[in-house]
This record gives C-alpha cells, sequence and structure tokens, in this order.
C-alpha cells in the first residue's frame, strides 16, 4: 500500500519561505495525483495545490502566486514551496495521493507536518 514521508515543516518568520516534501511508496508514482491540503484549528481541511499525473496543477486562488507544487517521478516525491508566507497560513499540512484508473476513490494521506508562522 501507499505510504506518505512528509518533512520540512517548522517555524518560520512572517514574509519568510519553506519547502515542504513528501515522499511517497512504491513503484508507481507517475500514476498518481498528488497534493498538498492543510487544516487550522477549529477550521475545515482545505486544499492547497494538486499536481495530477497528467502534468497539471491547480492552486487554491488565494494562495496562487504565493505558492509552488512541483514532483520529482523519479524520486516518487512531490514538493511544496511556499513563500511571502503570513501568520495566516499557520496550519498542518497533509499529503495526499490518489492513485488513477481504479474502480473507486481512493485517498492516501501523510501524517501532517506543523507549519508556524509568528515573529
Amino acid at each position: 500500500q501507499v505510504q506518505l514521508v512528509e518533512s520540512g515543516g517548522g517555524l518560520v518568520q512572517p514574509g519568510g519561505s519553506l519547502r515542504l516534501s513528501c515522499a511517497a511508496s512504491g513503484s508507481i508514482f507517475s500514476s498518481y495525483d498528488m497534493g498538498w491540503y492543510r487544516q487550522a484549528p477549529g477550521k475545515q481541511r482545505e486544499l492547497v495545490a494538486v499536481a495530477t499525473s497528467g502534468g497539471s496543477t491547480n492552486y487554491a486562488d488565494s494562495l496562487k502566486g504565493r505558492f509552488t507544487i512541483s514532483r520529482d517521478n523519479a524520486k516518487n516525491t512531490v514538493y511544496l514551496q511556499m513563500n511571502s508566507l503570513k501568520p495566516e497560513d499557520t496550519a498542518v499540512y497533509y499529503c495526499n495521493a490518489r492513485p488513477q484508473r481504479t474502480l473507486i476513490t481512493l485517498d492516501y494521506w501523510g501524517q501532517g507536518t506543523q507549519v508556524t508562522v509568528s515573529s
């Protein structure tokens, strides 16, 4: 089964940058849609960005221009580059993997990594 290992979270000052990474198990990474979601305390989980198996990307409108998703299929890894961070970006960030060409929708999740933006 798919397992996701995340790294790169931590404490950063407003205006700073972080890069999150998520490594997926298996040898069929190229057939997965990969995404990042986040959840702040008391709020609903929200989409941050998706990099599809077909090579396209999608972003939450409010984050477009500050966050960039990318993937390295040879390393089975997806990244989230976060720039110009704001306190309201503070949340637990989750990696998501969705294999394509399955009979039902399957979602795999990482353990989450804390991002805190504070001075």
